[in-house]
């Protein structure tokens, strides 16, 4: 047996595995995200290792845990888990989709020239450099006493094993990697204040990073087993998939939408804010799109206009709202900011052409529709890296909807698949990586192969067409709102 253990922003998620990869049991527990002000999203980060302790003792009391033979580790990527000397956390995570430190971007890229060049990214607000940054000019105090610097899924490995270790693909969601040579990069580390002293130590996502100390193998049963590198939520999710050649792509709707495409060399396209990182094996990278709000939005519109939940949501608009009804308004879905293509911490989510005649269901469908054009924006951004994609695999919770399945397939116009296994997404592969850790000598084509395909969706010529028109007056929409997107100023007073 194997155990994947996925630390999402929602929420822990544990999975267990055979040797043949299928999941023979789960357990979850839900976290909280603390907005306390405009653009800041944090967690504790002993939340994390509680809701941890409380999947894993919940496994552990379904069945045993003694056969298993290595646990992964996926997770959230870019937050800032910040340790004193003792390993005590010395404040909250800065998350991922947390936008207060443009200041601090354009900072990292004023002292380090080619600072896009040695990443292979822009220094976006959502990623760790900047957030450093921004604790060293706000929180000196704080930024005194950091000793370690960890990925959130890395503190759940410190709490573990006892060490300070990180896999290529989630580290290279930090800025300070240098992601064509798998290396930290000194002149980025140095331009934040820091020193390689202050990183955890570099592992591919299949090599062991450590053991499980012997009070936590105790406690559930299980022997000291390794513990992998694992990956960053994205590269995971592409592993339980079997996303691990060039040509081979995925769509995860989650909390955040990410298109992800394989390449076997070091690529890059800063002019669309695509993202170029490592994969979680060896020899291969990713390109990826992101948008901070996919699934999110849904919930969001969902929880505020009063239906139970997503589902009953959806299921109003698949009855009730044609593709072509007039009353549907025009949703950007920026309610935390936006990466691809826009790299915008600022934007906002807004309808535009509500009219008399909107229901609550036309609004619906609108949030699905404008989630879906900004996906298929990101997608085209990928492919504009020359990037060719062969085979398009879903994934992620919002994959369950059949009809939101269908809904991407028309508006991108790409042909898409759901595989078995889908809305396991980031677990599984972490389980996966385990399993590589621990035999060697497997290629990793016989594990990390792909689910068998449950339902395949094309595009509705007609439908397409009249989204390619839609998706223009999207993106019109934004560049014409999007001078109100800025830091807050002063603004001119108007008398008569």
């Amino acid at each position: 047996m194997y155990l994947g253990i996925d630390l999402g922003t929602s929420g822990v998620k544990v999975v267990l595995t055979n040797e043949q990869g299928a999941v023979v049991a789960t357990s979850h527990a839900a976290l909280d995200v603390s907005m306390p002000k405009p653009l800041w999203s944090e967690q504790n980060p002993q939340d994390w290792w509680n809701a941890t302790c409380a999947c894993l003792d919940e496994l552990a009391d379904k069945q045993s845990l003694a056969d298993v033979k290595a646990i992964g580790l996926s997770g959230q990527m870019h937050g800032a888990t910040l340790l004193d000397e003792d390993g005590e956390i010395l404040r909250p995570a800065i998350l991922w989709n947390d936008g207060r430190c443009d200041a601090e971007c354009r900072e990292i890229e004023s002292t380090v020239k080619d600072a896009r060049q040695r990443s292979g990214n822009i220094v976006m607000a959502g990623f760790t450099a900047p957030k450093l940054l921004w604790v060293k000019n706000h929180e000196p105090d704080v930024f005194a006493k950091v000793k370690k610097v960890l990925l959130p899924k890395d503190y759940l490995r410190y709490k573990l094993t006892g060490e300070f270790a990180s896999d290529m693909s989630d580290s290279a969601g930090t800025i300070w990697l240098n992601t064509e040579s798998r290396s930290w990069d000194n002149t980025l580390l140095n331009a934040c204040g820091l020193t390689e002293s202050h990183m955890p130590s570099l592992f591919e996502g299949n090599e062991v990073t450590g053991f499980l100390n012997a009070g936590l193998a105790e406690r559930w049963g299980m022997n000291a087993v390794a513990v992998a590198g694992g990956g960053g939520d994205n590269a995971a999710g592409a592993i339980g998939c079997g996303i691990v050649e060039p040509g081979q792509a995925m769509l995860s709707l989650g909390t955040s939408g990410v298109y992800f495409a394989v390449t076997e060399d070091f690529r890059t396209n800063t002019a669309q804010a695509v993202h170029s990182f490592c994969h979680a094996l060896p020899n291969r990278w990713h390109l990826m799109s992101v948008m901070l709000s996919a699934a999110s939005c849904l919930q969001w519109y969902a929880s505020q206009s009063g239906y139970k939940n997503v589902g009953e949501m959806i299921d109003d608009v698949e009855h009730n709202v044609a593709f072509d009804d007039a009353a549907i308004p025009l949703f950007l879905p920026y309610l935390t900011g936006e990466r691809t293509p826009h790299n915008n911490p600022y934007a906002k989510a807004s309808f535009f052409g509500v009219s008399a005649s909107t229901t609550r269901a036309h609004m619906a469908r609108a949030v699905m529709e404008g989630v879906s054009m900004a996906l298929a924006d990101g997608m085209d951004a990928v492919d504009e890296s020359g990037v060719t994609v062969s085979d398009i695999s879903l994934i992620g919770g919002g994959a369950k909807s059949a009809f939101w399945r269908q809904l991407l397939s028309d508006v991108s116009g790409r042909k898409l698949s759901y595989r078995q296994g889908g809305d396991v997404g980031p677990a599984l592969g972490a389980a996966r990586l385990a399993q590589l850790a621990v035999n060697p000598d497997t290629a990793a084509s016989d594990i990390c192969f792909q689910p068998a395909i449950e339902a395949s969706y094309s595009p509705n010529e007609t439908i397409h067409n009249a989204y390619l028109l839609k998706r223009q007056q999207f993106r019109e929409l934004y560049y014409a709102i999007e001078p109100f997107y800025s830091a807050p100023k002063k603004h001119k007073t108007f008398t008569n």
